[in-house]
């Protein structure tokens, strides 16, 4: 596990774009695994403003609200739309369909997206209580695809996205911890002191399934990229047990000489 303190939001952002670049550049198909919410917002604003040519890619992305429809503003096929698949053309997308008249059908049949199309690099975002995907705290590391039902920690974290308390979803698909954790690389975002606490339990905390993000110390190949304020709880032992790398640069340096 690698981690990269940056001191900006646009520190973030070109550290995660420039992985997402390198993952488009030097693989014929690339699989991109895309995550929602704020903290992937500039990786995909720089790839909007240098129409990275993803002509070849795939997009999979992490999870869905369930009984949201594309075209609702708050659903994730929207905030994709806006974000991305409305000024980049893919060569297939894919999102979870928290429409779908059977979801446990739709859960198989993301498993099968996920099992067909094995993805390269998985960005993810960190819920304050450590949840992946909305793979909340409880979470089998063995899971697949499933449905959820959002914790009221969760759902509070979302409701700035809603006009009402009462309109936060509930339940959501999301891509299971065992299907995060099939990918070949793995890019873990944070800012904020909220995220502090998360990150700190990441990094020194025991490997539990009562916080899903500490499954990620079993994958082989994890980079977090977060600010000072998310790193502010770690102690230097974390940063000396995991390879602390300084820029982007020092890290893909270091991944060719492995």
């Amino acid at each position: 596990m690698k981690i990269i303190a940056v001191n900006t939001p646009q520190g973030m952002a070109e550290a995660g774009y420039e992985l997402v670049q390198q993952t488009v550049e030097e693989n014929k198909h690339p699989v991109l695994g895309m995550a929602t919410g704020s903290s992937p917002l500039g990786i995909y604003a720089l790839m909007r403003k240098n129409k990275l040519d993803v002509r070849h890619a795939i997009t999979v992305n992490l999870d869905e609200y369930v009984n949201l429809s594309s075209e609702d503003k708050n659903s994730y096929h929207y905030f994709m739309n806006k974000q991305l698949f409305h000024h980049l053309s893919f060569a297939q997308t894919f999102i979870p369909n928290g429409m779908a008249q059977s979801l446990e059908e739709e859960c198989k049949r993301y498993d099968n997206v996920i099992e067909n199309h094995p993805i390269d690099l998985q960005i993810l975002g960190i819920g304050e209580n450590g949840h992946i995907g909305f793979n909340e705290p409880g979470t089998s590391f063995a899971s697949g695809t499933h449905i959820v039902k959002l914790t009221d920690s969760t759902r509070q974290a979302n409701r700035r996205f809603f006009e009402k308390e009462e309109d936060v979803p509930t339940h959501a698909i999301t891509m299971g911890i065992a299907s995060i954790m099939k990918a070949k690389q793995i890019a873990l975002l944070a800012s904020g002191l909220k995220k502090a606490e998360a990150i700190k339990t990441l990094l020194e905390g025991p490997v539990t399934e009562e916080c899903p993000a500490t499954v990620l110390r079993n994958h082989p190949n994890v980079v977090i990229i977060a600010d000072r304020q998310a790193l502010s709880l770690c102690s230097e032992e974390s940063f000396h047990e995991h390879q602390q790398v300084f820029s982007i640069s020092d890290l893909l340096s270091n991944s060719r000489v492995d």
